[in-house]
């Protein structure tokens, strides 16, 4: 089957300087901004949705760019750009027009019967696209609500004309139209989709607290789309799980166990990618999955330091997380791609694998792809999740092998001699081990054992 045929079509609105700023400068009155002010913006937004809209399986042949102060309630872009984006489609055999606003449902309507083609703006874009990528039944539920409650207020019909629910002159008739029915349905399709997806979210709950019983730390990587997470998550576990480069590729979370270098083991997460203005619709239909980030210890936020808009992209997932309301969970920020960074910022130490502190938090700079920098990561990890080494003497009665076993499993050991009582061993902790096994070692710990393991568990918890 042949790819549709799609136009994007890119909104800017452009704010008008008030009378007193124009007065200043000396311009006329309500005078417009430069459009050179904007066009970087648009161009990025264009390129963007032309990549999600070849994600969606259309084919790309054309885009429209209006900069306007004012948006028209009717067509959105104005009957005269309308016009002519209906002789573009007609010319080039269009089957579908794309917006980068968020259409109402009149909106929507006029400008199908306008253009002849069928139109649809990027939320509903998006919604189509997480729909290709779910598999897990998971994901399936949570896209197919979302989907619901962006179509549910755009049900057309002929309106009330043909409600005979009311009661009264003029509304007896046949009882409840077609229309009145499809609603009926959805809101009970979405009540049921709720509750489904709530039992996801318990079931969650039940993981989350036997990784807590089990003082596992879980550590969340988030980031634009397309930045780079499952690259990320599969040089660290070796999961191999889709890391394609195109927009969305991961949408159902993944999780696996990793032990990190000074035995601290962690639960990492592979979540869905966040992108510019995320649909409200999806944030909450995905909030069974965003609880992972909620109640992540650490988060790694990923960023494409290749792409020419990673400040605004990064501003885009600060702004997801602040609504998630994980402002004080720990968090590294990562640079990757150094492999595609351009060589002009290189003297600026950007383009170079290494840690750097920034804006309050650790910033490290690699290449998931090549492996480059992967170890300052991981140290970063360790730091952030609070799994800082400490060293221990312990004597250890010849009997207790399990604790041998026990100290050998989630230490160092870094001295092992026979001594009175038993052999006394020196071990590097980390806090993750004392908050799991602390209580148990307690009896063993040489010279002042209580206070030490006390005031180990203290810092741990």
């Amino acid at each position: 089957m042949a790819a549709e045929r799609a136009v994007v079509v890119i909104k800017e609105t452009t704010p008008r300087r008030s009378r007193r700023a124009a007065a200043r400068l000396g311009l006329p009155d309500r005078a417009p901004l430069s459009p050179t002010s904007v066009q970087g913006v648009e161009e990025h937004e264009a390129d963007e949705l032309e990549e999600l809209t070849r994600s969606a399986g259309a084919q790309v042949v054309g885009r429209l760019v209006q900069r306007s102060p004012s948006i028209d309630p009717r067509y959105l872009i104005g009957s005269g750009k309308a016009m002519e984006l209906r002789e573009m489609c007609r010319s080039q055999t269009i089957d579908m027009v794309v917006f980068n606003a968020e259409l109402s449902p009149a909106q929507t309507q006029h400008l199908e019967a306008m253009l002849g083609v069928k139109v649809i703006d990027r939320t509903q874009l998006i919604l189509d696209i997480f729909a290709q990528r779910a598999r897990s039944r998971e994901g399936q539920l949570q896209v197919e609500l979302a989907q619901l409650r962006y179509l549910l207020p755009r049900l057309t019909g002929q309106g009330v004309l043909l409600s005979r629910l009311g009661g009264g002159i003029g509304t007896r008739g046949p009882g409840e139209t077609k229309l009145e029915v499809d609603r009926r349905r959805i809101r009970q399709r979405i009540r049921m989709l709720e509750r489904e997806i709530d039992q996801v979210a318990r079931t969650r709950s039940v993981h989350r607290a036997r990784r807590l019983r089990e003082a596992v730390p879980l550590v969340a990587l988030v980031g634009y789309t397309n930045a780079g997470k499952s690259t990320v998550f599969n040089a660290l576990t070796g999961a191999g799980v889709d890391a394609r480069d195109r927009l969305f590729a991961t949408l159902d979370p993944t999780i696996r166990y990793v032990t990190l270098p000074h035995k601290t083991t962690i639960a990492l997460s592979d979540t869905v990618g966040f992108v510019r203005r995320l649909p409200h619709a999806l944030v909450a239909a995905f909030k069974a999955t965003l609880e992972e980030v909620r109640h992540a210890h650490c988060l790694v936020h990923i960023i494409d330091r290749s792409h020419p808009e990673w400040r605004a992209q990064t501003a885009s997932v600060e702004r997801v997380l602040d609504e998630l309301d994980v402002a004080a969970t720990p968090r590294v920020r990562v640079h990757n791609k150094l492999d595609r960074v351009t060589e002009g910022v290189v003297h600026t130490g950007a383009g170079r694998a290494g840690v750097a502190q920034g804006d309050g938090q650790t910033v490290v700079r690699l290449s998931a792809l090549t492996g480059e920098g992967l170890d300052d990561l991981i140290d970063a990890i360790e730091k952030a999740v609070g799994s800082g080494l400490a060293r221990y003497r312990l004597t250890i009665p010849a009997e207790r092998g399990d604790l041998f076993a026990q100290l050998h499993a989630h230490g160092r050991v870094l001295r092992c001699a026979p001594g009175r009582g038993g052999m006394v061993m020196d071990v590097e902790l980390t806090d993750q081990a004392i908050r799991q096994w602390g209580e148990q070692w307690a009896p063993f710990f040489v010279a002042d054992r209580h206070t030490a393991v006390r005031r180990a568990v203290t810092r741990a918890g």
